[in-house]
């Protein structure tokens, strides 16, 4: 494998994206989504989400890009390019966030995260240090939680000719304790992929393919077992089809009988719409539907 394995997390990515992604019936009301980029580099996102049945919640971010490049290039690397990144938000519940990345500057293929979370209103205050390393065969990540613990959670993914092999592993330093274990296997190519997790302290196990059957036609199927609660396996099967080159619908239902529909389509250059609905068949007299929309405008 000539590039970089998946994280651990994204093992089965591409099952896990065809089966959850673009479902817009999850938030039950409506999401709007505004992209926008400055002349000078300078991008921002603002979210907002409403349910219909509270308030809406949003965000504001703002990311700048190498934006101290003058002050760091000939401390950290000899190149023009510093691979220096700073992201601020701030959200509706008054959370201010804030994220500073070097990326390829300590070490070839090392990028750190430096990222805090600020309540005005209660003075309570987060970091993290999150530490990203990508090898051609080799993906390892470290997540370090400052305030709370502190803990850390570490993964780490082999690959070689499609085939993957990982692990994931807490710990918290005050109780001086290993909190939770996980494992996978799988195997992808660019056509389909096949992945075996077992989470929660090797104690909920999934099995999960995708097969890009044409450039037009994608599907897949996801198994999950929790040893620690019924017999029952739990499954679902999904397909998305690719109507034009602005637009694909999505269809997923699972083995409780609950169906969703997606459609998604490019309306004009940097303009998006998305609507979906979920169901459950087995009561379709008893429950109204779910229905949600998503807009996303870029720029």
């Amino acid at each position: 494998m000539s590039f970089p394995p998946p994280a651990f997390s994204d093992v089965a990515k591409a099952s896990n994206d065809l089966i959850n992604r673009d479902f817009y019936h999850t938030a039950a009301g409506s999401n709007i989504e505004v992209k926008s980029r400055a002349p000078n580099g300078v991008s921002f996102n603002v979210k907002g989400k409403s349910s219909h049945e509270g308030s809406t919640s949003g965000s504001i971010e703002g990311k700048y890009l190498d934006a101290p490049a003058v002050l760091w290039t000939h401390v950290l690397t000899s190149s023009s390019d510093a691979g220096i990144t700073l992201t601020q938000g701030w959200t509706t519940t008054n959370v201010l966030n804030t994220k500073f990345e070097l990326d390829n500057q300590i070490a070839k293929g090392l990028k750190a995260e430096l990222a805090t979370d600020f309540i005005p209103s209660s003075k309570d205050f987060g970091a993290k240090v999150n530490l990203h390393f990508k090898q051609p065969s080799f993906h390892a990540r470290a997540f370090f939680d400052l305030m709370k613990g502190p803990t850390a959670n570490i993964d780490a993914v082999l690959g070689r000719e499609g085939f993957l092999v990982g692990a994931e592993a807490g710990y918290d330093v005050q109780k001086a304790a290993i909190t939770r274990y996980s494992a996978a296997l799988g195997y992808a190519v660019p056509q389909y992929s096949a992945a075996i997790t077992a989470t929660s302290n090797l104690s909920v196990f999934s099995a999960a393919y995708y097969h890009k059957v044409s450039s037009e036609v994608e599907a897949g199927a996801k198994a999950t077992w929790d040893s620690k609660g019924s017999n029952n396996v739990g499954l679902e099967l999904a397909g998305k089809y690719r109507l034009d080159p602005t637009s694909f619908a999505k269809a997923k239902v699972n083995d409780r009988g609950i169906a969703c529909l997606a459609y998604n389509v490019l309306l004009r250059s940097g303009v998006t719409a998305g609507i979906g609905v979920s169901l459950d068949t087995q009561k379709l007299n008893a429950s109204a539907p779910k229905v949600g929309t998503h807009f996303e405008f870029s720029g």
